[in-house]
């Protein structure tokens, strides 16, 4: 019910009133009597207000159990006979958090996750709606104004599907590639990672919306999330995983942080006071709020005093509901302010604002289904994503684009003649069109196991008309080999399912797939490997296979896209964010921590080892030979880089440099900087050789070229001084070198810095 009534003192403040102006004098008192009671006038609703304003009136109008109101949240889904969802959630929903009606403030209407729109709960399939390639896959386009599309798109359908808060802005580092949830990430760089990060969360908010970005942090494995305590010093963390959560907040300000499940040095992340309040609110300015992960809250005053704002579907998934009576209780014994209440409040209120979720209100619940015409145009977007994230791996004798000559050509595994495989867990969208491949394990979490009906077979015999095209389901080694020797193309796709809550334990492909291909590629030469993975997998057979595509999980429109790849419709531009390792043996940690514990054992894993050296920078420090490098993909043309220049003014390094085609056909490249101090010029000690300090996706025609100037941010060309609580760059010479991949570097410029002591943040806080 809405409360039309204010106690005078309030109303007075907070629009000026004075005590004769609130009395109503008895000439008017019949007139308003014939009249129905209206609302006193709210000035937080006032859109030419900014959002710290309208978030400070709206506030001060509350009551304590309002402000209660928003720091709670309930799930959305059902879990019978545990738990029954909240009656004003949507239905298979992450989450809903109360709104204040007589104020104007809405609920929150959460959704899962990167993808797209997610179904959680056993109502499998209620929403059917369009989904990304994963964030890795995202990652691998190194085109941030592609990953913003994307974005919007799915922002949009979380808007039309009745939702105005999304689960969405993963930008955890890959420190370990056996981890379950890698392909909801952006790779292993904080410059990478955070700038598409950033980019896909500036399209999901575009829409009026609030994302998240999670899961903070230093969440590197699934295997004990909920007990592991990722350890590593100040330093370290700020020049790796927090670096690319701090690139990701400056570049696109996300409304709401989660934090994640694991411990940091001891202390859960959702009551972590160095994570939340030092670095996030302190440091860096922060000024949305932070939600706890489903299940991830494990205390009342102590998450509150930590910095955590509000706690997510703490009735379904935590000890105990923290932020309701226990916090209240606590506030009442003094074990944490009213202070603290109100800067809670304030925060959900102040996105709820920035956001524009209060100005533009969904319509919940949304529509079940979506309008055709709508999924079709967003299938394109979805389709452009999946295309330019496709890497090509190897391409002995330009085996691809596909000969159009081809008579018979095998398409074997991956059930590649109905669909591509997606990932688990709570991010797992529901297809328009429904699931390509039924009855497979689990049905339940953190499955189902899905595949979308996106069919390559199809999409290459579109294309083939002429041409047998075949299929295999992959399973028999010797019968796939059989096929293959008949035909003049081998096509093996190999998939991975990977999903929340579970890590691979290895780097091997499963269900026998390494056996498949080494049949086939003995028996064809021209054998073409499709990987549809969460990551990077182990390849015994290498040697023996004419190309290697790794297509990642591609979304719903994921066969069209690798079959345009495949037959040179479009280039091949996608590249590693991630670096392939030869074996679990190159890793910083060979064996999975915690890998057999019992569940609930607390166990530690030692981020020091490596430190900020993650990925190809392990690789580098160590001198060790990946079996593709960071950055590494090739294409059906030619790039050649040169004139390359760096310049330093201040703090800013700027370079530039000439990108020419030289091939025969049109094609994308991604030309890469790398900086690091010149080799004993300045003294300096950096976590590796050399970070990535910059990028640029191009698209050229045969013989054109393109000049491109990159700015890098000074961040990376220092080191964090823990004793100054800041950044300082070294006095001295660094280089500047320009190439197509960690590993392949064509020029090298040198600049000459100054000694410099830099901010925490651009802001200067």
């Amino acid at each position: 019910m809405i409360r039309t009534t204010w106690p005078s003192l309030t109303l007075a403040l907070l629009i000026g009133a004075s005590a004769s102006a609130l009395t109503v004098a008895p000439a008017q008192a019949q007139a308003q009597a014939a009249k129905p009671a209206t609302l006193p006038a709210r000035p937080w609703l006032d859109a030419k207000l900014d959002a710290d304003r309208r978030a400070d009136l709206a506030l001060a109008a509350m009551t304590n159990d309002e402000k209660f109101t928003l720091i709670f949240g309930y799930f959305g889904a059902d879990l019978k006979p545990k738990y029954t969802r909240h009656p004003d959630s949507l239905e298979a929903s992450a989450g809903y958090v109360a709104g204040v009606p007589r104020l104007g403030i809405p609920g929150q209407h959460q959704t899962d996750a990167g993808v797209g729109v997610a179904t959680q709960g056993a109502h499998q399939g209620l929403r059917e709606r369009t989904a990304l390639p994963s964030g890795m896959a995202t990652a691998a386009t190194w085109n941030p104004e592609l990953a913003e599309k994307g974005g919007a798109m799915i922002g949009k359908e979380a808007r039309d599907s009745g939702f105005n808060v999304q689960l969405a802005g993963g930008v955890n580092l890959m420190r370990e590639p056996r981890n379950g949830r890698n392909f909801e990430y952006g790779g292993e760089d904080p410059w990478l990672a955070g700038t598409m990060v950033a980019a896909q969360i500036r399209g999901i908010q575009s829409n009026h919306i609030i994302s998240t970005i999670k899961h903070y942090a230093l969440n590197g494995q699934e295997t004990g999330r909920f007990v592991v305590s990722s350890n590593i010093g100040d330093a370290a963390a700020r020049t790796s995983d927090l670096l690319a959560f701090q690139f990701a907040i400056e570049q696109s300000d996300p409304h709401s942080v989660m934090c994640s499940y694991n411990r940091v040095n001891g202390t859960y992340a959702c009551e972590n006071d160095w994570l939340l309040n030092t670095v996030l609110k302190k440091d860096w300015g922060y000024k949305g709020y932070v939600m706890s992960d489903w299940g991830a809250d494990h205390s009342s005053a102590k998450a509150a005093n930590a910095g955590l704002d509000q706690e997510s579907a703490g009735d379904a998934f935590d000890k105990q509901p923290f932020f309701a009576a226990p916090l209240k209780a606590d506030l009442a014994a003094g074990r944490v302010s009213q202070a603290r209440i109100d800067d809670m409040a304030r925060r959900v209120l102040r996105a709820m604002f920035a956001s524009g979720l209060v100005d533009h209100p969904v319509a919940s619940p949304g529509p079940v289904s979506l309008p055709a015409a709508t999924l079709a145009a967003h299938a394109k977007i979805t389709q452009a994503d999946a295309e330019e994230g496709i890497v090509l791996l190897k391409n002995d004798g330009d085996l691809l684009p596909l000969a159009k000559t081809a008579k018979t050509i095998a398409v074997i595994g991956a059930h590649a003649d109905v669909g591509v495989i997606s990932g688990g867990g709570s991010s797992q969208v529901y297809p328009a069109g429904g699931r390509a491949v039924k009855g497979l394990e689990p049905a339940y979490w953190p499955g189902p196991v899905i595949y979308y009906p996106s069919s390559p077979l199809k999409a290459l015999q579109a294309r083939y008309p002429d041409a047998k095209v075949v299929y295999d389901d992959g399973t028999d080694p010797a019968r796939a080999a059989k096929l293959a020797a008949q035909s003049d193309l081998a096509l093996v796709f190999a998939d991975q399912w990977t999903t929340e809550s579970v890590d691979a334990p290895d780097l091997s492909l499963p269900k026998n797939q390494d056996a498949t291909i080494d049949a086939v590629a003995s028996a064809n030469g021209k054998t073409v490997v499709v990987l549809l993975t969460g990551g990077p997998v182990a390849m015994p057979w290498l040697d023996k296979v004419g190309a290697v595509v790794e297509a990642w999980y591609p979304g719903t429109a994921g066969g069209e896209a690798i079959a345009r790849v495949l037959t040179g419709e479009v280039d091949a531009s996608g590249r590693l964010p991630v670096s392939f390792p030869r074996s679990v043996a190159d890793l910083p940690r060979p064996a999975l921590d915690g890998a057999g514990k019992p569940e609930g054992e607390m166990f530690d894993t030692n981020y020091d080892i490596e430190g900020a050296a993650v990925g190809y920078k392990w690789y580098d420090l160590k001198k060790i030979e990946p079996l593709f490098p960071f950055g590494h993909g090739l294409s059906y043309s030619k790039f050649a880089y040169s004139n390359l220049t760096a310049s330093a003014a201040g703090d800013r390094v700027t370079v530039s440099f000439d990108v020419k085609n030289i091939g025969a056909r049109a094609g994308k490249d991604v030309p890469q900087v790398y900086v690091g101090p010149k080799a004993g010029a300045n003294g300096v000690s950096w976590e590796a050789p050399k970070r990535l300090a910059g990028f640029k996706k191009v698209a050229l025609a045969p013989g054109a070229t393109q000049r491109v100037t990159l700015t890098v941010d000074p961040r990376l060309l220092a080191v964090w001084d823990e004793k100054a609580h800041g950044w300082s760059i070294a006095a001295g010479q660094y280089d500047v070198a320009l190439g197509s991949s960690s590993r392949a570097l064509s020029s090298t410029a040198q600049v000459t810095l100054a000694a410099r002591s830099l901010p925490v943040s651009p802001a200067g806080k």
